[in-house]
């Protein structure tokens, strides 16, 4: 008998709006896939905000990734210009920020399909591109991004705080 560390593959994934009840556990969820990453690092307050899954819902579209019987994988905040969130994108694109999936349920498709809903969701709302920031660290989000046909936008490259240095991506829809 042989045991393995890796969970049981996911059936069915549906990505749909987060539900208020769920706010908490997104929050949390949020912090901890950041933090198994060692994103955290002098984050000046950022992990409050991770945590803040509600706050995110009252102004861009927070979306999640649940299972058949309802577990919280994954989750992504989609936002278009001039909300709080939106950080690069401009009138005409959208943006994703937040993106984030359970250290237990990586590897099963999870990111890409949230990722696919947010480009469903940006054409959904015309826009002609979606743009996003990443950490230089993030290199299996930058992978997933790649494989989207999402390309590196250096020119809107910034740095939020010192020794933070976001690495910006476009994709043409």
């Amino acid at each position: 008998m042989t045991t393995s560390s890796h969970p049981p593959p996911v059936g069915v994934i549906t990505i749909r709006t987060a539900l208020p009840a769920e706010y908490a556990e997104i929050g949390e969820l949020t912090f901890d896939a950041y933090a198994a990453d060692g994103l955290l690092a002098n984050d000046s307050g950022y992990a409050e905000e991770l945590r803040d899954a509600e706050h995110r819902a009252n102004h861009c579209d927070l979306l999640v990734a649940v299972d058949e019987q309802g577990r919280l994988l994954g989750t992504v905040t989609f936002c278009l210009p001039g909300s709080p969130y939106a950080e690069l994108s401009h009138e005409g694109q959208a943006e994703f920020r937040m993106l984030a999936v359970a250290p237990a349920h990586r590897g099963r498709g999870v990111g890409a399909r949230l990722v696919r809903e947010c480009l469903d969701l940006a054409a959904r709302n015309g826009a002609h591109s979606v743009v996003l920031s990443t950490k230089t660290q993030m290199t299996r989000a930058q992978r997933l991004y790649d494989r989207f046909g999402f390309e590196r936008t250096p020119q809107l490259d910034w740095a939020p705080m010192p020794d933070v240095e976001l690495l910006a991506y476009t994709k043409t829809l």
